[in-house]
């Protein structure tokens, strides 16, 4: 077994010190393992990627590099990385498990109930959210794969973003090689057309999470609709509003300021994040 370390971890950088749980997430390209590791007896997720399938062998080398980035990341709110090796085809990256499930769980519980979340929960995951997306761009790091299946939810209540950075390796194959699967409802209309695209473009996908918070499905979501019909509503930001009498106007306002088809008229992170730590604020005073 040929094992080579991107990131030599004594601890953590070694599949010998996981005893490997159970499957908790696949992806196109990956699978997520709950492990716990014997010398520090803690709960990681270790997520295996099949680099053999990627064909291109730039996007390979990328992925490599762009782990290197994600060493450098130390938020509350960011998905925390500890290790990476290959072992023969496979990459394995060792991250923080976060033990409450994913966003996309969540939405779906409530959706199932026939309930929609409080605005005040959904500002106390957004501001979280935000705060990660900020901290990210601050260090020139764009996401570029922001939905609910890549928050993280701890039992504390903590919100996480997760597969920061390799998002944008794996989505752009399956979106290339797969028309219906993995169908980029979170994507700009500037990437989706194969323009340039800048941070701005993560600013678009969080403002398709938050609607997507409040309405329970993506703003773009179609029954039996093919890819080029969906990028046509995305070009025309075609969308119906989310239900008034129950969320505010200022959600209104931040998610079309998000949502909005020139880039440049677009909000920055700091700005998002400054509008939901407000509106956090303001909700946990009203609980008081």
């Amino acid at each position: 077994m040929a094992t080579s370390e991107t990131d030599p971890n004594p601890i953590y950088g070694n599949l010998e010190n996981l005893d490997i749980e159970k499957k908790i997430g696949k992806g196109q390209f990956s699978e997520v393992y709950r492990a716990k590791n014997k010398v520090t007896n803690e709960h990681v997720a270790l997520k295996k990627i099949q680099l053999h399938v990627m064909k291109d062998k730039k996007a390979r080398e990328d992925c490599l590099k762009e782990i290197d980035l994600l060493r450098q990341l130390d938020h509350e709110n960011v998905i925390k990385y500890y290790s990476s090796f290959i072992i023969e085809k496979d990459l394995y990256i060792v991250l923080e498990l976060a033990d409450a499930g994913d966003l996309s769980r969540l939405l779906r519980q409530f959706k199932k109930n026939h309930r929609l979340l409080p605005e005040r929960t959904i500002w106390k995951y957004f501001v979280q959210i935000c705060r990660a997306l900020a901290y990210m761009h601050s260090r020139r790091i764009m996401h570029r794969d922001i939905k609910p299946a890549n928050v993280f939810i701890t039992k504390q209540g903590i919100a996480k973003l997760g597969d920061l950075g390799l998002g944008r390796f794996f989505s752009s194959q399956t979106y290339n090689a797969h028309s219906v699967v993995g169908t980029p409802y979170y994507m700009s209309p500037e990437r989706m057309n194969g323009d340039g695209y800048n941070f701005k473009s993560d600013i678009w996908s969080i403002g398709c999470l938050l609607y997507e918070m409040a309405a329970l499905q993506s703003p773009f979501f179609g029954e039996k609709m093919n890819l080029f019909a969906l990028i046509k509503k995305i070009e025309r930001c075609e969308y119906p509003p989310i239900p008034s009498d129950i969320y505010s106007q200022q959600m209104r306002l931040l998610i079309s300021n998000c949502i909005c088809n020139d880039a440049s008229k677009r909000m920055d992170a700091d700005q998002v994040v400054m509008i939901a730590e407000k509106m956090n604020s303001h909700f946990l005073n009203k609980q008081k």
